[in-house]
C-alpha cells in the first residue's frame, strides 16, 4: 500500500472547460434578453449640444409624429394627462416631467402639452433632445463664423 500511494500523482490544474461553457451560455442568454428589457417608442428627437439628463425617477411624456400622447409607455388623452400629472404632483411635490416630442410635431401641439404640464403645477419640466451629429456641429460652426 505504501508503494501504491507513492506512485499516485495529484492533478494540481483546475479544469476551466466547464467554467467557460457556463460563461458562454450566460453570455448568449444576456445577449438575447437585453434588447427585450427596454422597449421605447420610436421617434426622431431634435438635437442639442447640451444633452445631460441624469438618471432619476421621472415622468416621461412623449408626442409621436401622429400627435398621439404617451405617459411612460401608455397612450393617454390630453385630459387624462392633466389628471395623471396632478396625481403625481400630489404624491411627490418635486416630480420632474421630461417631454419628448418628434421634431415633425407642430409647435402648437407641443405648447398645448406643456400647458397641461404647467397646469398641473409641475415646475420641473425638461425637454429631451438627441445628441448632435458631427455634420450638424460643423454647419453650426460655419454659421457662427460668418
Amino acid at each position: 500500500m505504501i508503494s501504491e500511494s507513492r506512485n499516485r500523482r495529484f492533478l494540481s490544474e483546475i479544469n476551466v472547460i466547464p467554467l467557460v461553457d457556463v460563461v458562454l451560455v450566460l453570455l448568449v442568454i444576456f445577449m438575447v434578453t437585453a434588447p427585450m428589457l427596454h422597449r421605447g417608442l420610436d421617434i426622431t428627437l431634435p438635437t442639442s449640444s447640451s444633452n445631460n439628463i441624469k438618471a432619476q425617477e421621472r415622468l416621461v411624456v412623449t408626442i409621436k409624429p401622429d400627435q398621439t400622447l404617451y405617459l411612460g409607455n401608455e397612450t393617454i388623452s390630453p385630459i387624462e394627462l392633466g389628471a395623471k400629472l396632478r396625481e403625481a404632483k400630489a404624491a411627490n411635490p418635486l416630480v420632474s416631467v421630461y417631454l419628448r416630442a418628434d421634431q415633425t410635431v407642430p409647435y402648437g401641439t407641443v405648447v398645448q402639452v406643456m400647458d397641461e404640464i404647467k397646469g398641473a403645477k409641475i415646475e420641473r419640466l425638461g425637454m429631451v433632445t438627441g445628441p448632435k451629429s458631427s455634420e450638424q456641429i460643423e454647419r453650426q460652426a460655419v454659421r457662427n463664423a460668418s
